[in-house]
């Protein structure tokens, strides 16, 4: 029988499980952000120890506490923002295109863009980091793109 038409079982077909993938570089958190991780991790951890149910969820279960225990024991929670700077931890107002906008600035497990989180990381948050109110900044190609209008601490 040619190995094409072969079937040793249903499992070999479906799609492998892989680890969820660790955002490069350092693990920033802010206060709040290290209170979350911690928050998942126990909740995660009462969930696998309880056990029972479907055991694909269990599996499920397992993965998603080593990578909320990895963020756990590498999270670093960067000082409280003074407020005069773009920093981790504060909500920036700015100009840009002609539409003014604020975001917060937070860690890479904490963001949400469409509740104005934005990770430290992204290009937008890696452009406003330093500025001042009044500064200018480049974005994408383009000089002063951005125009910095007020910081405010959101976390410490």
């Amino acid at each position: 029988m040619s190995v094409a038409f072969r079937r040793d079982g249903d499992d070999e077909h479906l799609e492998p499980k892989f680890e969820i993938p660790i955002p490069p570089g350092p693990n920033l958190v802010t206060r709040r952000g290290l209170d979350l991780i911690n928050a998942r991790v126990a909740e995660l951890e009462r969930s696998v120890a309880q056990g029972g149910g479907d055991e694909a969820a269990l599996t499920a279960a397992r993965r998603d506490l080593r990578y909320w225990q990895t963020r756990q024991i590498t999270a670093e929670l960067v000082p409280a923002p003074g407020g005069e700077t773009v920093e981790i931890g504060t909500c920036v107002t700015f100009r840009m295109g002609g539409r003014e906008r604020s975001l917060a600035i937070v860690g890479d497990d904490e963001a949400d863009p469409a509740a104005g989180l934005v990770s430290f990381s992204s290009p937008l948050a890696r452009a406003l980091l330093g500025a001042a109110p009044g500064d200018t900044a480049d974005f994408a190609g383009r000089e002063d793109a951005i125009a910095v209008l007020s910081i405010t601490v959101m976390f410490g």
